[in-house]
This record gives C-alpha cells, structure tokens and sequence, in this order.
C-alpha cells in the first residue's frame, strides 16, 4: 500500500508529437483516459481549463460553468476528483509574449479573463486549486521585457485571482526555461519570495517537478525539502530527466534512481500529503511506443514510486543517525546504494 494519493493529468497519455516529429499514435477520448487512470489506481484528475471545457473561448462564462458541472459529473461517477486546475495561457495567439507579463495590456487582460475562467471551473469541478505553469512568462530576447515590471504585472495578476474568489490557492509551478529562454520565477526559491509580496501570501505556494529542478541545475529532493520547511509545498510532479536537455517528462526514477529515492523519502519523512495533498505524475511515454503501450510510463512510474517507498520504510534510521554522528558519509553512501542496489547487499 502507498502513503500517497497519486493524480495524473489527460495529457500524459497523448499522440506522441514533439518539436522534431509528427503525431505517431491515435488519440484516445477523454471519457476513456479517465476510466484508465480509475483502473490504474489514480484518484485525482489534473486539468488545463480546456481539459475540462474544450473551446472555452468561443463560450459565455454561464456555458463554461455548465460545461464544467457536466465534468464534475463524470468525475463522481468514476470515484474521482479534481485535484487542480490550470489554465492554459501558452497556446493562446494573445499569449506567445507571455500572458500576465506580455507588454500588450489587450492580452493582459485576456489571460487574466483565462484564469478567471479556470477558478469558475474549479470551483464547479470541487477544488479550490489554481496551478500556475508560467510557461511563458520570462523573456526570448532579454532586453523585451523589464525584470521588476514583470514582476509587478506578475504580481498584479496574482493578487487580482486572490481578490476574484477568497477560496482560491495558487500553487505557482517554477521552470527555469523553455519554452521562453528565461523564467521570472526559475525556482522555489523564487516562487516563496514572489509568494511573500502578494496580498495574501498564505494562499500561493508551490508546485515542484522534478525535472524542472533539474533543468535549474538542482537536486528536486532538495528543492522539495526548502517548501516543506517553509509549509509551501502544495504539490509535486515526479517524473524524470537525463541532464540539461529540453524538458523531457520521463518515467520517474529512470534516469537518477538515487535522487528519486530521496525524493521519495524527504516526502514520507515529512508527511506530505497530510494535509489532502496528491503525488503527480507528468510523464510522457516514448514516441517509439504503440496505441497499446501508451499507459505503461505511468504504470511504470507509480511501480517505481511504491518500490521507492518499501526501500525507504526498510532504511535503518539507528544506523543512518551513526553514520552522521560519526561523520562516516562514505560508509553511509554506499549503505545507500546497498539498499538501493538489493536485498542481498542489506
């Protein structure tokens, strides 16, 4: 049995595009993902404010909230709930300079009509979270944008959410990079200290992926451990990545089976999830993969998570607290790769 609850968005099973290539699988509908994940042992759903409400632009805010209810109810039908919503403000033509940031005031104003719309949803799909990928919110040409600016209109955005609905939470999910060369908010780091010059800073967290930490050039059970300690780490997508590459989203502890371990472990150490809080997946499969493997990366990633969890509950803490009063770090790292590598090495 696993400590967590595990959530996975419709997206992590998609058509196998990428920058370099075309579309190598058929899509699966909506409705049958769902039921997938319910069989695979998810609980929560993840959601862009499309997800929910496809074509939600050409819609009255009455025929969105209409729309999102009838989702709510399939939800309740297969024994799921929403974990958060997102809105999704890269795809848009208003918001290829960014939304909350970008220097047109007329796409400003639409993507803040964006989120508005997503805490509609999330209010009628039963959760009050509000996740935040600030895709494109930096800057492709440095001198395009002013940093402090950015910051306030990021900032102005943030705070307007806040006042739209006193029930919201916004967890801001950092990446240093891509697709815009440069983030405003890069790291946990950055989102807390953002966090802190809002107007209600007890309502904005953050959301940590493993391989954003990565590609910033950390270790993501370390970034993890700074929001733990600071009560601000509202949410985690563990999945993968091999070096300062574009994101790649592989299956979790593929690549750096030790780093998962320990993120893993910072987690159950400090009781994550106490509070309702789900473990993510965002993972992609290979695009080598068929229509009929296409769920096996998340199949694999929670088989990884659960394994990572029984090594962790078998971790001797009596003879790791000897090794760190002793200052014995050789000794206690290879007692790690013992436990990592098997039994018989324990």
């Amino acid at each position: 049995m696993s400590l967590f609850k595990f959530s996975v968005g419709p997206w992590n099973v998609h058509e196998g595009a990428d920058a370099f290539g075309p579309e190598v699988r058929p899509s699966l509908s909506f409705d049958t993902k769902l039921k997938k994940f319910k069989e695979m042992g998810f609980e929560g759903i993840q959601f862009h404010d499309d997800d929910a409400v496809p074509d939600m632009n050409d819609l009255s805010e009455k025929q969105i909230i209409s729309r999102a209810a009838e989702v709510k109810a399939f939800l309740d039908e297969q024994g799921l709930e929403a974990e958060f919503v997102a809105p999704r403000l890269w795809i848009d033509p208003r918001t290829v300079d960014g939304g909350f940031t970008s220097n047109s005031k007329s796409d400003r104003e639409f993507a803040l009509w964006r989120a508005f719309r997503s805490i509609d949803i999330a209010k009628q799909l039963g959760t009050n979270r509000i996740v935040l990928w600030l895709a494109r919110e930096g800057t492709l040409c440095l001198e395009s944008k002013d940093p402090v600016e950015g910051i306030v209109r990021l900032r102005e955005a943030v705070n307007a959410m806040l006042a739209y609905d006193p029930d919201v939470r916004i967890l801001i999910e950092p990446k240093p990079n891509e697709p815009i060369d440069r983030s405003f908010l890069p790291t946990v780091g950055h989102v807390l200290g953002f966090a802190a010059g809002t107007n209600d800073s007890s309502r904005v967290g953050a959301l940590l992926e493993s391989a954003h930490a990565v590609l910033a050039g950390l270790e993501p059970a370390i970034e993890m451990g700074f929001g733990l300690a600071h009560g601000k780490l509202w949410g985690v997508h563990l999945n993968d990545q091999n070096g300062l590459r574009y994101d790649q989203d592989k299956a979790f502890g593929v690549e750096n089976l030790r780093s998962a371990f320990n993120q893993v472990k910072v987690l159950i150490d400090h009781q994550y999830g106490k509070n309702g809080e789900f473990v993510g997946l965002d993972v992609k499969a290979m695009r080598t993969q068929s229509l009929e493997q296409s769920f096996r990366h998340l199949e694999n990633s929670l088989r990884m998570t659960r394994l990572l969890e029984n090594k962790v509950r078998r971790l001797n803490r009596e003879k790791v607290e000897q090794f760190r009063a002793g200052r014995d770090y050789e000794a206690l790292e290879m007692y790690i790769m013992e436990l990592l590598l098997g039994e018989d090495a324990v």
